[in-house]
């Protein structure tokens, strides 16, 4: 099963200093179809001007992945952690039971960036951060798996059975994903434009894939995440 979902029907947001696009209902957007998508909560897609961000505020019980598309994102936490990511690198952080955090562009360039709440497993985690600065030509017409379940193996590991995989696919390449029997994908066309499987995506949207093999097309050299998961 493959659901389109398309940017223009998204929720949206514009605080000036901040414009955003919600995937799921989040903040003054409410769309009871489009609460989560298994333990995926939040995709929101944000641009930050420079010099702006989200001051020190709190999270519990949700595992938060930052994903930089272009720009720098500088993160700091009440665990004392404090570092600065830029395209195609992440910032991990499991709020478990109770962290503040801040989240700034301290460049001269507007930040894009992809803020994504997974639900965890448990309640009650310890809070943890971490962050990786993947190699940009490792995702190049091939999946890079970034983001794996405690007992998977990619180098960022959280509280939940879920994996997150990007791409950068060369205009006319493809490339294919089993989603296997009993597991579930979310899939973000962050830029260019693809066909999968006989649907066309444009930059922004979103795609729901459930138990079904999909085969990219790149109709214009495409930047992909793609977020795994059990059903």
């Amino acid at each position: 099963m493959l659901r389109k979902l398309d940017s223009k029907n998204m929720g949206s947001s514009n605080l000036g200093w901040l414009k955003s696009k919600f995937h799921f209902s989040f903040a003054e957007y409410y769309n009871p179809d489009n609460i989560q998508f298994g333990a995926l909560r939040v995709v929101n897609d944000d641009l930050v001007e420079p010099n702006k961000g989200f001051d020190t505020h709190p999270h519990r019980n949700m595992e938060i992945i930052s994903y930089v598309v272009d720009g720098e994102l500088t993160h700091a936490d009440s665990m004392g952690n404090q570092a600065t990511i830029s395209r195609g690198q992440i910032q991990y952080m499991s709020a478990g039971t109770g962290v503040l955090h801040s989240e700034h562009n301290l460049g001269e360039t507007t930040l894009r960036f992809l803020q994504i709440w997974i639900l965890p497993d448990l309640t009650g985690h310890k809070p943890n951060y971490g962050d990786y600065k993947f190699n940009w030509e490792e995702r190049k017409n091939n999946w890079l798996h970034m983001v794996s379940g405690v007992e998977g193996d990619a180098p960022i590991k959280i509280n939940q059975d879920v994996n997150v995989y990007s791409v950068e696919l060369q205009q006319g390449s493809n490339i294919s994903f089993p989603v296997k029997e009993g597991r579930q994908a979310y899939l973000i066309q962050i830029e260019g434009t693809s066909t999968i499987n006989d649907i066309e995506l444009t930059e922004r949207d979103g795609m729901e894939i459930v138990e079904e093999e999909i085969t990219i097309t790149s109709d214009k050299t495409s930047h992909i995440l793609l977020i795994e998961m059990k059903k």
